[in-house]
């Protein structure tokens, strides 16, 4: 349950009655919780697994992206903790980004 509201909370879903929760097109932009396992040796800890579709994101706005994924969700007050542990990016919306034309090789040379 909670690893539905967080996902919900962290695309189109929100504590409260809007009016845009009578919408059926929003479906397609919802974050989907799509496996839960528990923490090893910690009691009441687990690890949610979240999918977002890509139509939810801007494309080549990673500002957008990191919004709309951990903008509100961390100020949701139904979960005591969360924390952000890995972000997989499909190589589709990775290409709509504008970036050097180089490897990250080369910045860090110029680092």
């Amino acid at each position: 349950e909670a690893g539905a509201a967080g996902a919900a909370e962290s695309s189109t879903g929100t504590w409260t009655t809007v009016w845009t929760d009578g919408l059926p097109s929003l479906d397609r932009y919802k974050g989907r919780c799509y496996h839960i396992e528990p923490v090893a040796g910690e009691e009441n800890q687990f690890i949610a697994y979240v999918a977002y579709p890509l139509d939810l994101f801007e494309e080549g706005s990673v500002t957008n992206m990191f919004t709309s994924i951990v903008g509100n969700v961390f100020g949701f007050k139904a979960l005591r903790a969360l924390r952000l542990e890995d972000l997989r990016i499909p190589i589709a919306y990775v290409k709509t980004f504008q970036g050097p034309g180089h490897g990250i090789q080369v910045e860090r040379d110029k680092l």
